[in-house]
């Protein structure tokens, strides 16, 4: 099997990207970079990420960088995981709908509220509308459960249960009862207490190397 090679720091993002890597079973090399340090700017790194941004993946040569992307495309080219419907799967327009629904407005209407960033003249303008129309958008799509696909968990589970549980620690989203079950369901995959035991040990090895 080819190795990813994953750009990370296990209090960033990445912790996405590595839930996935672990729940497609994907043999992967870590190069944990140090805030602290810059090392997220080191010009070696910009040439593979010019925004220095993490997480950044690297396989069979292509870089792959922004969470929701990496987690669509790790889902597509680890397909014995089946993250992600086949193309052809009429499922595949509501997982693709979800998942990147996450990225463009679950998470800049989390940054909005975090940051307690004044509301906008004209929400229209917003491409997620606004923060109040997102987490109910959110709440209903959850409600059928237990998945977003139903009994399928996916990749788009991936990303939206990890936006919730940030929100919910970062008091951007209010713990509703739909939120707290979905993402308890989420969480108690094997591959999601692997990648946390190991994120752990990496942000404790880091500690200890400072």
């Amino acid at each position: 099997m080819d190795t990813v090679t994953f750009y990370t720091n296990p209090l960033s993002r990445g912790r996405i990207a590595h839930w996935m890597l672990e729940e497609v079973g994907a043999k992967f090399e870590a190069k944990l970079l140090d805030f602290e340090k810059k090392e997220h700017k080191d010009p070696k790194f910009l040439k593979i990420n010019p925004m220095g941004k993490l997480p950044t993946i690297v396989h069979r040569n292509t870089v792959v960088t922004e969470g929701a992307a990496i987690c669509a495309y790790l889902a597509d080219a680890f397909p014995a995981a089946k993250l992600a419907p086949a193309t052809d799967d009429p499922a595949r327009g509501t997982y693709m709908r979800w998942l990147f629904f996450g990225a463009g407005c679950v998470e800049p209407a989390l940054l909005d509220k975090m940051l307690a960033r004044p509301p906008a003249s004209r929400p229209e303008s917003l491409g997620y509308g606004t923060y109040q129309e997102t987490m109910d958008t959110l709440e209903k799509a959850l409600i059928p459960g237990p998945f977003i696909l139903g009994d399928r968990f996916s990749a788009a589970d991936v990303y939206i249960s990890a936006q919730i549980s940030w929100g919910t620690r970062m008091k951007a989203i209010e713990p509703r009862p739909v939120f707290q079950k979905y993402v308890a369901r989420c969480e108690d995959r094997p591959a999601f207490q692997r990648f946390n035991q190991k994120s752990m040990e990496w942000a404790a090895q880091m500690k200890a190397s400072k």
